[in-house]
């Protein structure tokens, strides 16, 4: 289930990104600045939940 969770957050990331990126040429600076910080986000959580414990 946590396989799933992540590889969702992580295209989930991605798509956010190319969204903001494809924003960002068309001139709509503010969406794009936010979907670039909720990819960002996304990718903190994801680096955070796969930090191995000791």
């Amino acid at each position: 289930m946590s396989d799933t969770i992540m590889s969702v957050l992580v295209f989930t990331g991605v798509a956010l990104t190319g969204g903001g990126a494809y924003l960002f040429r068309k001139g709509d600076r503010r969406r794009a600045l936010l979907m670039f910080v909720a990819a960002l986000v996304m990718f903190a959580n994801v680096a955070i939940w796969l930090i191995p414990t000791t």
